[in-house]
């Protein structure tokens, strides 16, 4: 649902704040220990964590070198250690495990650009001669993106919205708007696990961002609330691409660590009433439709 402000647009103020408070000194300084970890989903997006030598501990713990204070995170989950060549991360025989791009490890080697999921959150791994141009290149791409699916970020969708349906009346444009979410998406976590579920999420947003063509806007809108824009199209366009959406992730066998978890998809389409409609009204048209979706029985365009 459309909201004024949610936790995910507090994560990305916290992204803009990282910004502002870094200096080039303190990056360029830390760049000499190696490596940092960025979070990029989860609480407190945009967080950094230098590495160098010295081992970090990842947990729930206060005494965690890198404190992550959420249920899903073993108090004392992981460390990552310093062997001379490489940083690697070893699981402390944590709960809900530890994953090198959505592979569970116990003991692995982290190359520039890896992701680290820690219960449910995720970082990333970035080393390198030029670690500051690539931390702020990370920034700044948290900035628009979603990380966790690479889709666009609810602020940056939202936007998007606004600054589309903000035309003059008399230069209004034809728009069409998808909004969609997964099916029984909490039973896909409460049966396989969160780190499942977000790996399903991450597949479903390649399926679709795949389906697309250029000038179609796809965005994360909430936990499993996609949406998609597209202008200059007719509402009859607008529902053929939402039932390829729908057939291409139902076709699609998405697993997890060798289980495969069927997933459908409910949408609902909406195109732009004359006269001047708000991006709120309008998103709240299609958010409608959605649910209509889920009411007549789920995996299916309304």
């Amino acid at each position: 649902m459309w909201s004024a402000l949610s936790d995910h647009d507090l994560y990305e103020r916290t992204v803009e704040v990282s910004v502002t408070r870094d200096s080039s000194g303190q990056i360029r300084i830390a760049a000499l220990g190696q490596a940092v970890l960025i979070v990029i989903s989860g609480p407190h997006i945009g967080q950094r964590t230098w590495l160098g030598e010295a081992p970090l501990s990842i947990g729930r713990s206060t005494a965690c070198g890198l404190m992550l204070d959420i249920d899903s995170v073993s108090r004392q989950h992981a460390r990552i250690d310093w062997t001379g060549a490489a940083h690697r991360v070893v699981d402390n025989g944590s709960t809900n495990g530890t994953f090198v791009n959505e592979h569970r490890v116990s003991d692995s080697v982290l190359t520039d650009g890896d992701r680290l999921g820690i219960g449910k959150v995720l970082l990333k791994y970035i080393s390198g001669a030029n670690i500051e141009a690539s931390y702020h290149e990370e920034i700044q791409r948290l900035m628009r993106y979603d990380g966790l699916t690479g889709a666009f970020n609810k602020r940056y969708f939202e936007e998007s919205l606004r600054g589309a349906v903000s035309l003059p009346v008399s230069s209004q444009r034809m728009l069409g708007l998808i909004v969609f979410d997964l099916d029984h998406f909490k039973s896909i976590n409460d049966t396989h696990g969160h780190t499942a579920g977000d790996a399903v999420l991450r597949q479903v947003s390649e399926v679709v961002a795949g389906a697309l063509a250029q000038g179609q806007v796809f965005g994360r809108v909430g936990g499993e609330e996609f949406a998609v824009l597209w202008p200059d199209v007719e509402l009859s366009a607008m529902r053929e691409l939402a039932e390829r959406l729908r057939g291409a992730v139902e076709s699609t066998e998405f697993a997890f660590e060798g289980t495969k978890i069927p997933v459908t998809l409910s949408l609902g389409v909406a195109d732009r009433a004359p006269g001047g409609e708000k991006a709120e009204a309008f998103f709240e048209r299609a958010d409608t439709r959605l649910y209509e979706a889920k009411r007549a029985g789920r995996n299916r365009v309304c």
